[in-house]
């Protein structure tokens, strides 16, 4: 008997051992297998790679060490959708759509507008935001009429950004002075080493309220909308965060996490 309880016991530990390990691995791979179902390839199996540039407050932005701000929460919404953990990588700008399309990265998001330049290169997600392209100048500043007022000055960018294809064109490469980032530029205009910057509006807020003596002129430059780019190839992800994207706009959660970060 004692060897027949020994050999029950240890039949039912053995199956409760078998029964934990299965648990375990179903949880770990329930968003792989989500996707999986949906037809959804990524980088790195359940996980959505997002690449940003995360200097381009308030839509994403350092917080300490990890990065912030409406395309990173509104990424991390999107995600959840599809059943992924999301990861996100900083880069440069300029190096965001070349990742996308090399399968360094699912998609772009950063305050990406679209245009028919960028769609030759990558597919767009149906558009989450509108921005307005706005220029910053010190509070001395001559400049006070747009276009007219910038002709012939020194005119900062941040390099690859709508503001520097429409700047380098209406004014000139000699005149358009271009960054990495877009705190360099607002850096470059309070040193006086350039006249103005064209940048996205509420980056523009941030910057001219971390910097005394700067304001944004009244006068937007131009208006555009944001979406987040996916490679050609990848036309199954493109139609899954379309399809999430449409959810969290119904649902109220991207307006929610605009309300939050703009005032």
């Amino acid at each position: 008997m004692k060897k027949v309880t020994a050999l029950l016991l240890s039949m039912a530990m053995g199956m409760c051992l078998l029964a934990g390990c299965g648990s375990a691995s179903t949880g770990e791979s329930e968003s792989s297998t989500a996707a999986a179902e949906s037809g959804i390839t990524t980088v790195t199996e359940g996980t959505l790679t997002m690449a940003t540039n995360a200097y381009f407050p308030p839509y994403e932005y350092y917080e300490g060490s990890e990065i912030v701000g409406i395309d990173a929460e509104i990424a991390a919404a999107v995600a959840e959708k599809l059943g992924l953990e999301l990861k996100i990588e900083d880069m440069e700008f300029d190096s965001i759509i070349t990742a996308v399309q090399t399968g360094k990265a699912d998609m772009g998001l950063a305050g990406m507008t679209v245009t028919d330049e960028r769609k030759q290169m990558i597919n767009f997600t149906d558009t989450y935001a509108e921005g307005i392209q706005s220029v910053i100048v010190k509070e001395d500043s001559d400049i006070a009429n747009v276009p007219d007022d910038l002709t012939g000055k020194k005119i900062g960018v941040q390099l690859s950004t709508t503001g520097d294809i429409y700047a380098t064109e209406e004014f000139g490469k000699d005149n358009v002075e271009q960054f990495n980032k877009g705190n360099d530029a607002v850096a470059a205009l309070v040193a006086g080493k350039i006249d103005a910057v064209i940048i996205d509006n509420q980056p523009a807020i941030s910057y001219v309220g971390a910097n005394e003596g700067l304001k944004i002129l009244d006068t937007s430059y131009a208006t555009e909308e944001y979406a987040a780019c996916i490679s050609k190839d990848n036309e199954a992800l493109l139609e899954a965060v379309n399809g999430a994207l449409a959810e969290l706009k119904e649902d109220g959660t991207i307006q929610g996490i605009l309300d939050k970060y703009i005032k």
